[in-house]
């Protein structure tokens, strides 16, 4: 996929010099959180989500200003939420990206607050008139990036997980876990950027389904990661989760059950895109660029 690789390198370029831009530097005290939110933000990660956003505004002639607003929205709600992943009453990671994580690099009170402020500056971001000229628009971002976000969406989800720990649960029950915790912010990528290029209900609805298939087949792939992949690859621990004994498809399913999974969710989520045509072609090698990822 040398045509998609190159693709998805120039949107993280473009992201992270618009991070830099909405993240500088300050002086004094206030410096400290501000380097904590630059440390946990920048310089690192596929900026798979953001690519979501922007490749479905592409679809309907979206302006990149817009789009590139709104993904690095869904960033920086995704990197606070790795900077309290990392947290020792969460999942007590050292390492981020090949980096000392959050906590680490600083220490445990920056990193809340560096993950608080990114939570709120995510919404700062979408509420400008400079992310959409009408104010609906603005509103519906910010809702569903909320619900993506909140008890209903990731928060819940990573609250099932710690409750998991102690839990035997099924492989309906842990789609639901992850269909929440990992799947709630891909599914708010794909609609995020039909809402903020224009589309149609039907049209959001497609990319809803698009992505509620991609963000399960990620959470398998990272699963399989977890337990076969390579540290140095993905620039943090692995085996955490069968040392944390957290019940994941490879653990229900084995190894070839979970692969033959993500495939099939993988392959089934491009023909949700079937009514685009070629316009989504981007997307539809967003999905199999999951399937095959490494790190």
């Amino acid at each position: 996929m040398p045509a998609f690789d190159q693709k998805i390198k120039e949107t993280a370029a473009l992201i992270e010099a618009a991070l830099d831009r909405h993240l500088p530097r300050r002086g004094g005290p206030l410096g400290r959180v501000v380097d904590a939110m630059r440390h946990g933000a920048l310089d690192g990660g596929k900026r798979l989500r953001p690519f979501l956003v922007i490749a479905a505004a592409d679809m309907f002639g979206c302006p990149r200003e817009r789009s590139v607003r709104t993904g690095c929205a869904v960033e920086m709600i995704h990197c606070y939420s790795l900077i309290h992943d990392d947290l020792p009453a969460m999942d007590d990671s050292d390492l981020r990206r090949g980096r000392p994580s959050v906590h680490k690099a600083f220490d445990e009170a920056t990193a809340i607050l560096a993950g608080d402020a990114l939570l709120t500056q995510a919404f700062e971001l979408l509420a400008e008139p400079a992310t959409h000229p009408d104010a609906e628009i603005r509103c519906r971002l910010a809702l569903e990036l909320a619900r993506a976000s909140g008890r209903e969406g990731m928060v819940g989800g990573q609250m099932i997980d710690i409750y998991a720990e102690q839990k035997a649960f099924d492989l309906e029950g842990i789609e639901e876990l992850q269909r929440l915790k990992t799947g709630a912010i891909i599914r708010f990528s794909a609609i995020g950027g039909g809402i903020v290029g224009g589309a149609d209900a039907y049209e959001v609805d497609a990319l809803r389904l698009y992505a509620e298939d991609l963000g399960l087949a990620f959470q398998i792939v990272d699963d399989l990661l977890d337990a076969f992949g390579d540290a140095e690859a993905l620039g943090k621990p692995v085996g955490q989760d069968a040392d944390m004994e957290k019940a994941t498809f490879v653990k229900l399913l084995g190894a070839e059950g979970a692969r033959s999974k993500a495939k099939s969710l993988v392959e089934r989520a491009k023909s949700r895109l079937d009514p685009f045509a070629a316009r989504a072609d981007a997307l539809k090698g967003a999905a199999d660029f999951v399937f095959a990822r490494k790190n």
